[in-house]
């Protein structure tokens, strides 16, 4: 389907500040200042400054809680989205309500505890943006995911992302009419439906109570489109002159 820009500029826009070097300098700041992040139920509070607020915005990290504080804000991530930092960037610490830095491991298990799927949604977000792609929730469409190539306000999200697994523990495209009823609303918003399966790579792989079964993962993508025979034909039809 492609990119649908917002506004004649807003490609060169996308082109003159890729994602890539946004989140790059979003890392170094955010490690800079040793930012600190609080767990909070099915999500994480993050502190910032306004320059990081500033990035948090253009990357799409979380979203901006208000508060009295003209020069302490902060930004509400999900639990996706606070592991990547601290996990995968390696940019950010996370504490409990105890104050005390949590572990990999802890923020592991916290994480698979307030969600049973998390290690599968974690690696198709991991997935998605180490490609670069901005990723925001999907449920506005009954979907995990919507992938935006930038940032929302230059362009209209090409993706809604659905992720499944072995388990499939949201019992998701068991039958044909999910599929249907899926790519149908995709099809209503111009969008088209990505599935992420994510699989384990080898068959020893039993246990996932540490980070590292993440790398026993695989991300296996799937588009999946109404089929329009007007792409396919050609001008003449079978049995005219």
């Amino acid at each position: 389907m492609g990119p649908r820009w917002k506004g004649k500029r807003s490609e060169e826009k996308a082109l003159a500040n890729p994602i890539s070097k946004l989140i790059s300098d979003l890392r170094s700041s955010l490690i800079k200042s040793n930012s600190q992040a609080m767990l909070s139920g099915c999500s994480v509070l993050l502190k910032c400054n306004p320059e990081q607020t500033e990035l948090l915005n253009q990357t799409c990290f979380g979203r901006p809680v208000i508060t009295a504080e003209k020069d302490n804000h902060r930004f509400e991530l999900s639990l996706e989205e606070a592991f990547y930092l601290c996990f995968s960037l390696k940019c950010i610490k996370i504490v409990g309500g105890d104050n005390v830095t949590r572990t990999d491991n802890e923020l592991w298990e916290y994480m698979i505890f307030k969600r049973e799927s998390f290690p599968y949604t974690f690696k198709a977000y991991s997935h998605l943006r180490n490609h670069n792609w901005v990723v925001r929730s999907g449920c506005q469409y009954g979907a995990d995911f919507v992938a935006y190539r930038h940032h929302p306000s230059l362009v209209h999200s090409e993706y809604c992302v659905l992720v499944l697994s072995e388990s499939n523990v949201n019992d998701r495209l068991r039958v044909w009419s999910d599929y249907q009823s899926m790519v149908r609303i995709c099809g209503s918003v111009n969008k088209t439906l990505l599935v992420l399966h994510v699989h384990k790579n080898c068959e020893n792989v039993i246990t996932s109570s540490s980070p590292s079964f993440i790398d026993a993962l695989n991300v296996e993508e799937r588009t999946i489109t109404r089929w329009d025979p007007k792409r396919c034909r050609e001008k003449q039809q079978v049995g005219t002159e």
